[in-house]
């Protein structure tokens, strides 16, 4: 499978928005976190509805790189290690999760806002097989590639970032691989996100 096409470099000032939250990312006894609340408090849903709430995490705070693979739509393969030295935009999502359908023309325009910067955009379909992903591609005009993890082993491997059910959720991993910034629920904005590629693609290593 062929991202070549999804990559860019970033030339820019980092903003200073970086956020340094006590919990990090990790969920798991994180009282505060909503996505976390919604979950435990059960809601008969089949997706938890985020606020669409941003988490950047400082280059220093951040966990060890996520290593992740999967079989996209296509029957292509999609690794993290092919993927080295580039930033990752890692979306979960579903196509019968209402925020998701929302949020799919928004990923979309911050990934062709991207498209000459040097970034990844991978989705991963938590649900549904890969013709039903095709379906939802043409209609809502996605043009990067999803691994479908029907089988969850892209979602283990991101267990300690992503609570159960939390979908949407988009995480920017950095060069290194590790997680540097979370949009739980619903991205509503595109230029959320592309600030925050921006942000992380600028670091130095």
């Amino acid at each position: 499978m062929s991202l070549a096409k999804r990559t860019r470099s970033v030339r820019g000032p980092a903003s200073a928005i970086a956020v340094a939250l006590g919990c990090a990312l990790l969920l798991s006894g994180c009282a505060s976190d909503p996505l976390a609340d919604q979950y435990r408090a059960g809601s008969g849903k089949n997706y938890i509805a985020g606020d669409g709430s941003v988490t950047e995490i400082v280059p220093e705070n951040r966990s060890d790189a996520v290593v992740f693979e999967g079989v996209d739509e296509s029957g292509g393969t999609i690794s993290s290690r092919e993927l080295s030295g580039e930033v990752i935009v890692v979306n979960f999502w579903y196509a019968g999760c209402a925020p998701c359908r929302a949020e799919a023309p928004v990923l979309e325009e911050a990934f062709e806002d991207s498209a000459s910067t040097g970034v990844a955009f991978v989705g991963v379909n938590v649900r549904d097989q890969a013709e039903t992903a095709q379906t939802f591609n043409k209609e809502f005009g996605v043009t990067y590639s999803s691994i479908i993890d029907t089988n969850g082993q892209a979602q283990l491997a991101f267990a300690t970032n992503v609570p159960p059910n939390a979908v949407p959720t988009t995480l920017v991993l950095d060069r290194q691989g590790r997680v540097a910034a979370r949009i739980l629920g619903q991205l509503k904005n595109a230029s959320i996100l592309t600030t925050i590629i921006s942000d992380v693609a600028a670091e130095k290593n």
